[in-house]
Order: C-alpha cells, then sequence, then structure tokens
C-alpha cells in the first residue's frame, strides 16, 4: 500500500514538474520581435543571495522581491544600449508594476549616484529605481557578461528567462509574455 501511494504521488510531482515547464514552453512561444532573444530555461535557476545598494544607502537582496514576477534590469550610466532600453522599461513598470509585478534596475559595476540620477534625468526616468552593484557581486553570480542583460525572476525568486542586449520592452509582444508569465505565476500560488 505506502509503496502504491508513493508511486502516486511521484507520479502528481512529475505531472506537475511537466505542466509548469508545458506552461514556460507554451509562453516562450509567443516570442516575436525583440523577444525572440529572450531565453526560457528549462528549469529554474538560482540567483545571488549577495546585496545591493540601494538608492537611499542602505542594503537589499533580490530575495526581498519574492511573491512578484520581477524583471531585472543590469545596465550601467556609459551603455549606450542601456539608455536606449531604460525608457522602454519605464513605461512597462508604468503599465504592469503593483503587487505581482515590479521592474528592478541594478546599475552594475562603477556607477556614482550623481551619474545615475543624471542618466535617469536626461531620458525622463522617475519611476525606475537606482540601485547599485558596484563590485559586480550579483552581476558575477549570475554570469551577466555584456550590458544591458534582463532576466525574469518567479515569484519564487528564481531566474527561469533571461535576455541578452537590449530589446523594446514596451511592445505589445513583451507585454503579453509578461502577463503570461504573472498569470501563470498567480495561477501556482
Amino acid at each position: 500500500m505506502r509503496k502504491r501511494i508513493a508511486a502516486i504521488l511521484y507520479t502528481a510531482l512529475l505531472m506537475g514538474a511537466n505542466l509548469a515547464h508545458a506552461d514556460l514552453s507554451e509562453i516562450a512561444a509567443m516570442r516575436d520581435g525583440d523577444m525572440k532573444k529572450l531565453n526560457f530555461h528549462s528549469e529554474a535557476k538560482p540567483v545571488s543571495t549577495q546585496s545591493y545598494l540601494k538608492d537611499d544607502g542602505s542594503e537589499g537582496l533580490l530575495s526581498d522581491h519574492q511573491g512578484k514576477v520581477v524583471l531585472l534590469n543590469f545596465w550601467a550610466t556609459w551603455c549606450a544600449p542601456c539608455r536606449h532600453e531604460m525608457p522602454m522599461l519605464s513605461e512597462l513598470q508604468t503599465e504592469l508594476g503593483g503587487d505581482n509585478f515590479e521592474v528592478v534596475t541594478l546599475a552594475t559595476g562603477r556607477n556614482a549616484p550623481p551619474a545615475m540620477k543624471k542618466f535617469f534625468a536626461q531620458i525622463g526616468v522617475d519611476n525606475l529605481p537606482l540601485h547599485r552593484d558596484p563590485k559586480q557581486k550579483i552581476a558575477r553570480d549570475m554570469g551577466v557578461l555584456g550590458l544591458p542583460i534582463t532576466v525574469i525572476l518567479n515569484e519564487d525568486g528564481q531566474e527561469i528567462a533571461r535576455l541578452r542586449g537590449d530589446a523594446d520592452w514596451s511592445s505589445e509582444n513583451a507585454k503579453a509574455i509578461l502577463n503570461a508569465v504573472i498569470a501563470r505565476n498567480a495561477d501556482a500560488s
């Protein structure tokens, strides 16, 4: 009897795991345009446990954002593609930001706070955080090579997708994909 129950539970767990992967596969199939560069992982990956500096000087952790889908963008003030992409991330935060979704921007490397504020002011962004990873600890832990890099974190704080380079995050396709990820996470809760 115990073996039978164990077999049923094991099968149910496998079906759940396959369902979760199938949901991501269906979402991945939605990619078009710039979003074709968005690569969904076959399994969720852990993220860095290193701290970052918030714009108020206090420390934060990526785990502080658990409970919602997070679009985590690694950028720098000297990065031209970042300058192009950031207003689109701002638009995305305005449209989708809330209890279930958040855009988190993390300047990695040498980015002085006054230069970061000037960067945001010049491109008209006032709704995204000015968090910093000055020693690139988080970027290194997460294998960030080149900028910008954008990762999607699920509600458990795990990386489920990654896009290298800039993209139009305010496009209808990007919003549809993110809404599907948000809905998937809401259904899983």
